[in-house]
């Protein structure tokens, strides 16, 4: 038997379930009888069951943890950039970086070059870069100097593996234009152990299968030579993943395959050496997804916003351990969007640009989110 009167008073539901009325009429035979009274209990049964799984999902918890957290800052609402997505990003020399990215799948992808000291006022070092590709590219800061590798071309689907360098976003250098690995978009990219690192990716963005998607390692002390770490990493062959570096190892979370089917993955792992690998979730609290972004503040990995195939993301979480995850909910926060750029700058969490509502509309917004140093001692 069904108790539900106790736990419905526990949520303010009513308690008293609604009373059947029933005309029996002149019963021929006890067979009718028994009928109409399994008839009415079958009913209240219905009823009841009904009203408790009311209840339960009235009261049912979260199944992470969240927290309350402070509100994002629109710093700029409309850079003097055009709107984009999955452009480059990166800090260099105390500054903001944006370079390149994606406008429509007919024009030309963006070569461009702009910084910023304060989100608000923005500097273009350069209008037509020479790089080509620039939808998807890797992007780093490292020995003082800025890289862009990779990517794509667009329109088509025609992929890079050239290597570029620049000291000052104006002047850009060919390293290499032939790297180790194939050519390649939207691979995870990090600095680690005094190495620029690139992790997977895919060589058709249109076509994602065994046959395009990767899940090899590679790694360059000087953006020429690269050396093959490993060929099959633990992860799953993926592209639009993010790959962080945290508590002495890399980490590389999320992403998966965006066509013919998104197929996105939550899970989560981690190395010390980029060759062997450590799955710590295979599916986080989060829910699977593209085209996201992670940064490291305060002490914990974070993941924002994305994309999958029932649209864009809005959330925002973090983790010091890879594999419980607490979800920050914020009464401000930019509208839901993938493929955006996030820094930690200034003591605070960015995000600037990608594909947000309504209808995947591009933007050139800045947003910024400072928490306390103390907040989550609170918790």
């Amino acid at each position: 038997m069904i108790q539900g009167g106790a736990h419905a008073r526990a949520t303010g539901l009513p308690t008293a379930l609604p009373t059947l009325g029933w005309r029996r009429g002149n019963a021929r035979t006890k067979m009718k009888t028994r009928i109409t009274t399994f008839t009415v209990a079958l009913w209240v049964g219905i009823i009841a069951s009904s009203t408790f799984a009311m209840a339960q999902a009235a009261v049912a918890p979260p199944s992470h943890p969240v927290r309350k957290g402070p509100n994002w800052v629109c710093v700029n609402e409309k850079a003097p950039w055009q709107p984009r997505d999955s452009q480059g990003e990166f800090i260099y020399k105390d500054q903001l970086w944006i370079l390149g990215g994606w406008d429509t799948p007919k024009t030309p992808n963006l070569l461009d070059v702009w910084k910023s000291s304060d989100g608000k006022q923005w500097i273009r070092t350069v209008e037509i870069a020479p790089w080509g590709q620039s939808d998807l590219p890797v992007s780093l800061a490292f020995k003082s100097r800025m890289w862009i590798m990779g990517g794509r071309k667009v329109p088509g689907t025609e992929c890079s593996n050239k290597v570029w360098s620049s000291t000052d976003g104006a002047e850009w250098t060919l390293v290499t234009p032939n790297a180790g690995w194939s050519p390649r978009l939207s691979p995870g990219f990090v600095v680690f152990k005094d190495r620029m690192w690139v992790l997977g990716g895919t060589a058709d963005f249109y076509q994602n299968d065994d046959r395009t998607l990767m899940n090899d390692v590679w790694s360059s002390a000087d953006g020429k030579e690269w050396n093959l770490e490993v060929a099959n990493a633990g992860w799953s062959k993926r592209a639009h993943a993010q790959a962080v570096v945290f508590d002495r190892k890399m980490w590389i979370m999320g992403g998966g395959s965006r066509a013919p089917q998104p197929i996105p993955t939550n899970d989560v792992w981690c190395s010390e050496d980029g060759v062997n690998w450590k799955e710590v979730t295979n599916a986080a609290p989060w829910k699977p997804r593209l085209w996201f972004s992670s940064v490291v503040y305060r002490d914990r990995m974070w993941v924002l916003g994305g994309w999958a195939k029932e649209g864009n993301f809005g959330d925002v979480w973090y983790s010091k351990d890879g594999r419980t995850w607490t979800e920050l909910k914020s009464d401000v926060i930019w509208t839901k969007r993938h493929e955006h750029s996030a820094f930690v700058f200034k003591d605070k969490i960015w995000v600037a640009a990608g594909a947000a509502e309504p209808r995947y509309a591009l933007n050139s917004e800045v947003w910024s989110l400072e928490i306390p140093r103390n907040w989550f001692e609170d918790q």
